[in-house]
């Protein structure tokens, strides 16, 4: 019994030796475990805090990305509407036009085409009838210092072809003028035979006038061969003018609008060349009759050739601003 006692007294011994040695490498252990917890946490909200901090500079890099992107759009859209606003085709910001649909007036210009075709025939005629007239005078108008004397005195001998040249000078020049009322849309223009009708009349009432006062004043004054000579040369460059404006005329009844301005240009200076072209072949033989300077014949132009042109302008320029 004894050394039962003994024997568990040693085992109990040894055991509490036993355990208390292994007590303090628990211990120890469980410590490790608890710093290497602490440490792994500190690393996880490092790694969470440097998460956190990469995300939030990410965000504020995609929101600076996204205002230049969208300010960048912004100024493009600005430029490009900027851009159409300011073009001198497109228009953008200009005031709408209004574009009024109408239907399409179709204009019988046939009577008018037969007019000029009887102009035409009307000088085709003249020449076939009396042909040593017209080309007497041609001849005339062209060689004004050959035989002049002589050449007047022929053409003075063939009153008819006279009257009915200076019928179409009248004729000519108030179709002339009708198509340029036409032209430029005066009011009193709105029909193109009643036009004529009027600048007939007031074309021939201006050259019968003047007429009558040169004849009268050549009475008057004694001076008949003057006044007759200039009458004679008056007649014949109305004539030849009503003879030139005959291509212009046709041209102007149906008119092309890229010709148009040049056959206008063309045809002022073709009646101002010829005014001008009676001006100086009529002052000779009126200078070789009578004592005249040209400050006097120029002065007398003025008053009868010019000054009722600018007269009947004036009239019409009037007439024109009270219709509107």
């Amino acid at each position: 019994m004894g050394l039962k006692y003994l024997a568990a007294l040693i085992v109990f011994l040894s055991l509490s030796a036993v355990l208390f040695a292994q007590a303090p490498d628990s211990t120890l252990t469980t410590a490790d475990s608890a710093r290497i917890s602490d440490s792994v946490r500190q690393v996880q909200k490092a790694k969470d805090s440097l998460l956190v901090i990469a995300q939030q500079h990410i965000n504020r890099a995609a929101d600076s990305i996204r205002k230049v992107v969208i300010t960048r759009r912004k100024n493009a859209i600005a430029a490009f509407q900027e851009a159409l606003k300011t073009h001198p085709y497109l228009k953008f910001a200009a005031q709408p036009e209004r574009q009024t649909i109408s239907l399409r007036k179709i204009e019988n210009r046939d009577s008018i085409f037969y007019f000029v075709v009887a102009l035409v025939l009307y000088v085709a005629l003249m020449r076939l009838f009396f042909y040593k007239y017209f080309t007497t005078m041609f001849t005339l108008f062209f060689r004004a210092t050959l035989r002049q004397q002589q050449l007047r005195e022929q053409l003075l001998q063939a009153p008819l072809p006279a009257l009915l040249m200076n019928f179409f000078f009248v004729v000519s020049l108030a179709t002339y003028c009708t198509f340029l009322a036409i032209h430029f849309d005066m009011p009193f223009a709105n029909n193109f035979w009643t036009t004529l009708g009027w600048g007939v009349m007031i074309i021939a009432a201006i050259y019968l006038i003047k007429f009558l006062f040169l004849n009268i004043v050549g009475w008057i004054f004694g001076i008949s061969n003057v006044t007759d000579t200039y009458i004679f040369i008056v007649f014949l460059i109305n004539k030849m003018i009503g003879i030139f404006l005959l291509p212009v005329i046709a041209l102007l009844a149906f008119p092309t609008p890229a010709l148009l301005p040049v056959m206008l240009t063309v045809s002022y200076i073709l009646v101002g060349g010829m005014l001008f072209y009676r001006f100086i072949i009529s002052y000779r033989p009126v200078r070789s009759e009578i004592k005249l300077n040209r400050f006097h014949f120029f002065l007398y132009l003025c008053a009868f050739e010019i000054a009722p042109l600018l007269l009947i302008y004036k009239v019409l320029i009037t007439f024109v601003d009270r219709s509107q």
